[in-house]
């Protein structure tokens, strides 16, 4: 796929919506690594209580999936960071008022 890149000076309207998709990138990581810790959670409580001996599997399973989100969030995080700074890298900013 084809990158987007723009050699237009980014206005301040521009600006902001780079600011909301760089906090949006922020808040998914964020997303991934609560999902990840709930998973662990999880698995270490199925793997420590007598009543669910039968299933313990599930609790391995669990921690697996922790391990999982963890490396898909920051490696989704910092391609998107690295695509979002590839895009805009040519553009010259909107000159600041003096």
């Amino acid at each position: 796929m084809n990158s987007f890149q723009t050699t237009e000076t980014i206005i301040l309207r521009d600006y902001l919506a780079i600011e909301r998709t760089r906090m949006a990138n922020e808040r998914t990581l964020l997303s991934f690594l609560r999902t990840g810790l709930y998973l662990i959670m999880t698995g270490f409580s199925m793997l420590e209580l007598e009543a669910l001996r039968e299933i313990s599997w599930l609790g391995y399973l669990a921690l697996v999936g922790s391990a999982v989100s963890f490396v898909l969030g920051l490696g989704r995080f910092y391609w998107t960071k690295r695509r979002i700074k590839a895009s805009y890298a040519k553009a010259p900013l909107y000159p600041q008022a003096e």
